[in-house]
């Protein structure tokens, strides 16, 4: 019998197009900003208009409504903090710290041997934490984790950081475009990379794990990562 490749990380995962539409409104902002002669409250408005008809445009096209409301009161709330602060970059306070805790809580989920990866794709694939069974499988979703949290998240971190603390947003809108989907497909790309690689090549990969496990397998069994 031959060999059944291994599907992408991607593949499993997929998800772009939230990454895809989180990035648009804090563009509408920046547009509406600079339309409006630097005003927060157009630019506010320009973006809450933009994340409306988005969400409508997904809602027709059967997307969740919880997804679709999350994403509407986030750029809600961040247009209030810049009304509120009166400075425009603030509009992007709100990425900026969800950011810093996505770090935080990436690399303390690594540490307690949780690693969120593993977590997110056990749901994906119905496992839900079968995976932690499997010492090998814990260790590489754990290594490929970090690719998460420093290819990501501490990027942004610091990007958003600079530029907000400098104002300069323009700039916020263009890092908050690039540092969206392409980052996100870089960061599936190389985490998953990582991850296969970490796994011996006689290792039944991330779908057939769990049934492959025997009842002796425990994760306790996991030397340090």
């Amino acid at each position: 019998m031959s060999e059944q490749p291994r599907e992408s990380l991607a593949q499993i995962l997929g998800g772009r197009r939230g990454a895809l539409d989180a990035s648009i409104p804090p563009v509408g902002f920046v547009v509406g900003w600079l339309a409006a002669g630097q005003s927060i409250a157009w630019g506010a408005g320009a973006a809450i208009a933009v994340a409306l008809a988005l969400g409508i445009f997904r809602y027709v096209r059967g997307g969740r409504i919880r997804a679709i409301v999350v994403s509407l009161a986030a750029v809600v709330a961040a247009a209030l903090i810049a009304l509120h602060t009166g400075r425009a970059q603030d509009f992007f306070l709100l990425q900026l710290m969800s950011n810093v805790a996505s770090a935080l809580l990436w690399a303390a989920s690594i540490v307690v041997r949780w690693p969120l990866l593993g977590v997110v794709v056990g749901l994906v694939l119905g496992q839900k934490t079968r995976w932690r069974r499997d010492p090998v499988l814990l260790k590489a979703y754990s290594r490929a984790s970090w690719v998460w949290v420093f290819g990501q998240y501490v990027l942004r971190v610091v990007v958003y950081g600079l530029l907000w603390w400098s104002g300069q947003v323009i700039a916020l809108g263009v890092a908050r475009t690039v540092l969206s989907w392409p980052l996100v497909a870089l960061t599936v790309a190389v985490s998953g990379w990582v991850l296969y690689r970490a796994l011996p090549p006689e290792h039944p990969g991330l779908r057939l794990a769990p049934e492959s496990l025997t009842p002796e397998t425990r994760s306790d069994d996991v030397p340090g990562t």
